[in-house]
């Protein structure tokens, strides 16, 4: 049998630094012609992925691998952006549709089907970088491209995660706003940031941020969340209205002893004076109307909430 050579031993290595993936053009430069790749291709060595990019030895890539070789089929300036760059930071959770990748300046450069290419005349060097690898805009530029398809509480929840994570000076965000008033998502992030509050409504769970958007989408006022009420922490809560809201999420409070623990704080809350509602799962996803009126309900009883 013969030897693996120089070139053969190169290109796992490479792949192993890039989620799995080549680019055709990395492939030349590490000595092979175009001949050679092809045969590797047709051996099953090499699998298509993009027009000029490859898997190397299987066909099971991570979303890490997709990210990187949507970022190296869209060429030599591309980097990852908006949502897919959002899900690389880990400022949200990580999507199944197509790869979204910036490229500097406007002139044409071929869609490709699975990625949704953005084009930037404005990608300063301090707006890109490389995390885990891969070509990615810095998280202050991730926030304000996310702003341009994002509104409201999911910006707001991107922005508290970014702030947990340490990953955004928030002056400097507006510095780079400031510098660049009319970029897309610029004034929607500023905006947004006029009022907003460091750490004010950082949730814990998917089912908070999906009460906390419910909260929004139906003109209720902002509760306070994940604070301590007569020493017990509670997830929402008005206090001038005294009315406390728990969510029971899917995956949260199935053991016994759990569901007991949190009947009995609910009547230690309630014979301190406090109104509670719970709410599960399928109600603030299948009847948020139904949710919204059981609050509006209580706090229509206080005259500043009254409508």
């Amino acid at each position: 049998m013969r030897g693996k050579s120089a070139t053969d031993l190169a290109i796992p290595a490479l792949a192993a630094h890039q989620h799995g993936v080549v680019s055709r053009s990395q492939l030349r430069t590490a000595g092979l012609h175009d001949r050679a790749i092809d045969r590797r291709i047709a051996s099953g060595r090499l699998h298509p992925v993009y027009r000029g990019v490859f898997s190397v030895g299987h066909t099971d890539l991570t979303v890490k691998g997709r990210w990187m070789a949507a970022v190296l089929a869209s060429g030599d300036d591309a980097v990852l952006s908006h949502t897919s760059a959002a899900a690389a930071w880990e400022l949200r959770p990580t999507g199944t549709g197509s790869v979204h990748v910036t490229v500097t300046g406007t002139p044409g450069r071929r869609r490709r089907a699975g990625i949704r290419l953005h084009r930037s005349a404005m990608l300063s060097a301090e707006e890109a970088t490389v995390h885990d690898g891969i070509p990615i805009t810095d998280p202050a530029r991730t926030l304000i491209d996310l702003a341009t398809l994002l509104r409201g509480r999911p910006l707001e929840a991107a922005l508290d995660r970014a702030e947990q994570l340490g990953l955004v000076d928030f002056a400097e965000l507006k510095r780079r706003m400031a510098r660049h008033p009319t970029r897309p998502g610029s004034p929607s992030l500023r905006a947004l940031l006029s009022s907003y509050t460091v750490g004010a409504f950082v949730t814990r769970s998917e089912m908070e941020e999906r009460f906390l958007a419910l909260c929004d989408d139906h003109a209720l006022p902002r509760p306070q969340v994940n604070t301590l009420v007569e020493g017990e922490e509670v997830d929402f809560v008005w206090r001038d209205a005294r009315l406390i809201v728990e969510v029971d999420g899917y995956a949260y409070h199935r053991s016994p002893s759990a569901f007991e623990d949190d009947r009995e704080r609910d009547v230690v809350l309630t014979v301190a004076g406090w109104h509670v509602l719970r709410f599960t799962w399928a109600k603030v996803t299948g009847r948020p109307e139904w949710v919204a009126a059981a609050i509006t309900n209580r706090l229509s009883t206080l005259p500043r909430y009254a409508r």
